[in-house]
């Protein structure tokens, strides 16, 4: 969500003198507030929820000796889970 604040923005790079007064606030607020509002970054979008396509091909290409090796350890560990809760 947006905030928005009133803080005073600094001169522009090429050193020119700003307008001042209340055109001059205005214009800054509304356009601090459609930056700000209008912002494409979305972290959303980006948030990994578990292992993905790539991981699987990594798994899948692993040999079958591999393989049955990680089952094997992963049923272990569910009998292991398993007593515990028991």
């Amino acid at each position: 969500m947006a905030s928005i604040i009133s803080a005073p923005l600094p001169r522009s790079a090429a050193g020119r003198d700003e307008q001042s007064g209340p055109l001059a606030e205005f214009r800054s607020f509304w356009h601090r507030f459609l930056t700000r509002a209008f912002d494409p970054y979305r972290p959303e979008l980006h948030y990994m929820r578990g292992p993905g396509p790539a991981c699987r091909a990594k798994q899948m290409a692993l040999s079958p000796a591999v393989q049955s090796m990680v089952a094997d350890i992963r049923a272990a560990k569910a009998r292991g889970n398993a007593r515990q809760t028991s």
